[in-house]
């Protein structure tokens, strides 16, 4: 599985007029999923993104996590984290997994998330969205959960 991480101090997703997800001061987390990807590599991405130590001390160092801010995390469904533009003009997408298995990993990530103490607002899987985000320094990263699924 693969997340792209925002540092944000706000981040809402709109679908057909309506806000379907609002943060403040947390993390925006596009979350895509491959082929093999298991419950094994949705929870270690979670428990990752969960103490990930991007919010910054008193002396400005990146030291705190969500938890230390009272930050929460707005998780949007990507299948395009997985497109490939190596050739041609087109991206493909056969490297993102298919819906099903797509969503039930994405809501595993989202669940291990809140068991962890992460207050999570979700984009619509499937859906057009409209994603509105102030990234904060910007600080953006990109994490992928090790292969094989064997990540506990």
């Amino acid at each position: 599985m693969r997340a792209l991480v925002q540092r944000v101090t706000s981040a809402s997703v709109h679908v057909d007029g309506r806000v379907t997800g609002a943060i403040e001061r947390g993390y925006l987390v596009l979350v895509g999923a491959t082929h093999d990807d298991t419950d094994a590599d949705a929870d270690w991405l979670a428990r990752k993104v969960a103490g990930l130590r991007l919010f910054s001390d008193d002396a400005g160092h990146m030291n705190r996590d969500l938890a230390a801010i009272g930050g929460r995390v707005l998780a949007v469904p990507q299948f395009t984290l997985y497109g490939d533009a190596r050739k041609g003009r087109r991206p493909d997408f056969v490297a993102a997994a298919r819906p099903e298995p797509a969503r039930e990993r994405f809501e595993r990530f989202c669940a291990t998330l809140a068991t962890a103490g992460v207050g999570v607002e979700r984009g619509v899987f499937q859906a057009h969205m409209e994603v509105s985000l102030v990234n904060d320094g910007p600080v953006t990263l990109m994490i992928e959960s090790p292969a094989g699924g064997e990540n506990a």
